[in-house]
């Protein structure tokens, strides 16, 4: 199995790129892993408090959880990954069952800041974008989805989403094999991330099979 981080911060395109990538890869070989499904469950937090947490924080996502749901995956066991509420920043009851897959894709803004996480990772890719652009992709989205106002969103992004961003994403490009410059539009970059990947299962499987023999 191959686990391939791909952080970046708030709205540079991750998401576009994890598109991209199953489109690339072929198919039923991959699966995707968020990381907003493992921000920690907050239901015992009133409802008011809830939604001032830093969701850009480390401390906000229980990495020791995802760590676990991989090596199990490792193992060919399947896992029952959380399903996160922003609108009620809660852990539903459902879980979503994920089964092993020879590609395992791990997507979020803070994936490559933490060590035990970092030391999973087979390929670590961070999406870099211009800090405006991030901006208003963040101004759409948290609108469309998450039923913010503007004001909203602009007063989140000044009083958490950039300071973390300064604090603990962008530190953590410096840990990435590949930089994909542009986000989703990058599609050179893209290309030439699926061949890496591509290339890297050719090579566990020729490994595989010559321990066989």
């Amino acid at each position: 199995m191959l686990i391939v981080g791909i952080a970046g911060g708030t709205g540079c395109g991750k998401t576009t790129v994890i598109r991209k990538l199953m489109e690339g890869l072929p198919g039923g070989e991959v699966i995707v892993m968020p990381q907003d499904s493992y921000y920690k469950d907050n239901s015992h937090i009133p409802l008011e408090e809830r939604q001032k947490i830093n969701f850009d924080h480390p401390d906000s996502l229980e990495f020791s959880l995802l760590i676990d749901h991989l090596k199990q995956l490792k193992k060919g066991k399947s896992v029952e990954m959380p399903i996160y509420s922003y609108l009620t920043c809660v852990r539903s009851k459902e879980t979503i069952t994920i089964k092993p897959a020879k590609v395992v894709l791990i997507e979020g803004i803070l994936i490559l800041a933490d060590p035990g996480l970092r030391k999973m990772l087979d390929i670590k890719v961070f999406v870099d974008a211009d800090a405006d652009d991030r901006l208003g992709r963040v101004i759409q989205r948290d609108i469309v989805e998450r039923g913010r106002s503007v004001l909203k969103v602009l007063e989140r992004y000044h009083d958490t989403v950039k300071p973390s961003h300064l604090q603990f994403i962008e530190p953590s490009k410096r840990y990435a094999d590949i930089i994909i410059p542009g986000g989703g539009e990058n599609q050179i970059g893209i290309e030439m991330l699926i061949s890496i990947i591509e290339k890297h299962l050719k090579k566990k499987k020729t490994q595989k099979y010559a321990r066989k023999y």
